[in-house]
């Protein structure tokens, strides 16, 4: 039974990652941001009217974590552990933040961001396995939650923090200041608060290469039997693409589809991810006090919320209503990001979760990495035919872009169709294996 300074130990762990979390995401859309800057473009050779360049930044990243979180989190776990792990990937991705301007193309900058995703693709399973070793099942909604909220808070502060400097400073600025912030804020607070039970500690060092890949092989094995795995990195990979689409054309949306300046720009991209920081803690509670066969309903509930949002949004016509309709989807996807983890660790062995989540989340991030790069190829195509089939003109021009982001936004509203097909199929199999369950003790 754990004391209760233990139990508040644990928790100074759970703040830690979620301060980690909401800092790695402020890296993630600081590219999102300096798209709408020309000097940043022209120190890349990307064009203005290039959405589909625009979008692949935003994707090779989500490339470099998936293939990341497949490879790297196994290895993570059984050879450096938590703690080890976090602190290696802080100085990586600080490293190469900071870095990042000093490379003056666009295949370099490319690469810089699909290294920034290998380096920060363990984040969440790490934190996973982290939940799972201090938390039981019926208690680890609030802490997921929490970590969760990181995602929100990261975006919430970086639109306008980003925004800012690009209005103060030189565009490179940002990328300065977050490198450094990634290593001097979240090192110290791994080393100090990040602490796995015996049970759970960082592992010894194998003694051979062999013994090395052994201990990998059975964690990957372990993590392929977490039951609903197909279906769980399915859903994954939608709730993802929603998040990696909107929040990667948010700021260019509403500057250029919706007329709003640079300034109302940063605090109007920041609304929907402070509803998604409230949502994430209220789906956290939800997840303790309606028991584990109900998760689904959070998914399905949560995924039709969004696509009513979103439509809502496309059709507006006040841009400050089409605003508040994207608050709105972001804080029903927030009612579903906890569940996910959750649902990894419920389906998943203890010492088997950070893989089994390296999996659906690796899956996951690879999808919904293509979904910004898709979403440009829509808003061009969209764009240039309109632009094409009406007569030539600033206000026509503007009138063509706007249809272009209202079509790249409309595929949002596919990604949650999934999701509640998923959080269906979830809640039939379970109830299922319960009543196969109930039957097989009766009959014994």
């Amino acid at each position: 039974m754990q004391s209760s300074n233990s139990k508040n130990l644990r928790w100074y762990g759970v703040i830690t990652l979620f301060v980690i979390v909401a800092i790695s995401y402020v890296d993630r859309i600081n590219i999102a941001v300096l798209i709408t800057d020309k000097a940043f473009l022209d120190h890349v050779g990307i064009a203005a009217s290039d959405r589909v360049r625009q979008g692949f930044l935003a994707t090779a990243f989500m490339l470099g974590y998936g293939v990341s979180a497949f490879v790297l989190t196994p290895f993570c776990s059984a050879l450096f552990g938590v703690r080890r792990s976090l602190v290696y990937g802080l100085v990586l991705w600080g490293v190469v933040t900071w870095a990042s301007p000093l490379f003056h193309s666009y295949g370099l900058l490319l690469a810089s961001r699909i290294l920034l995703g290998v380096s920060e693709g363990p984040l969440f399973s790490l934190a996973s396995a982290y939940i799972k070793a201090h938390f039981r099942n019926d208690e680890n909604g609030k802490p997921n939650a929490f970590v969760n909220m990181g995602t929100g808070l990261g975006l919430a502060v970086g639109y306008p923090l980003v925004g800012y400097l690009l209005t103060q400073f030189a565009w490179d600025t940002s990328f300065h200041v977050l490198g450094v912030m990634n290593i001097a804020l979240g090192i110290p607070l791994v080393l100090a608060f990040v602490r796995m039970p015996p049970a759970h500690a960082d592992g010894a060092k194998p003694s051979s290469f062999g013994e090395a890949m052994a201990r990998v092989g059975g964690i990957v094995r372990g993590a392929l039997h977490t039951r609903h795995l197909f279906l769980i990195t399915l859903l994954t990979s939608a709730a993802l693409a929603y998040l990696w689409g909107s929040s990667n054309w948010l700021p260019t949306y509403l500057r250029e589809a919706r007329g709003f300046s640079l300034r109302e720009m940063g605090w109007l991209a920041s609304l929907p991810q402070y509803a998604t920081v409230l949502a994430v803690f209220v789906g956290g509670v939800l997840i303790d006090k309606v028991g584990r066969e109900r998760v689904p309903f959070i998914f399905m509930g949560a995924s039709a919320g969004v696509a009513l949002s979103v439509l809502m949004a496309i059709n507006a016509r006040d841009p400050y209503a089409a605003a508040c309709c994207l608050v709105a989807a972001n804080f029903f996807w927030g009612l579903q990001s906890p569940a996910i983890p959750s649902t990894v660790q419920y389906c998943s062995r203890p010492e088997h979760t950070a893989s089994a989540f390296g999996v659906t989340n690796g899956a996951g991030s690879l999808v919904a990495g293509f979904m910004p790069v898709l979403m440009g190829g829509v808003i061009a195509a969209v764009s240039h035919g309109s632009a094409a089939s009406a007569s030539a003109g600033s206000a026509v021009s503007s009138a063509a872009s706007a249809s272009g982001f209202f079509a790249g936004f409309a595929l949002l509203i596919g990604t949650q169709v999934v999701v509640f097909g998923c959080g269906l199929l979830l809640w039939w199999r379970d109830r299922a294996r319960s009543v196969e369950a109930v039957s097989g003790s009766q009959l014994s």
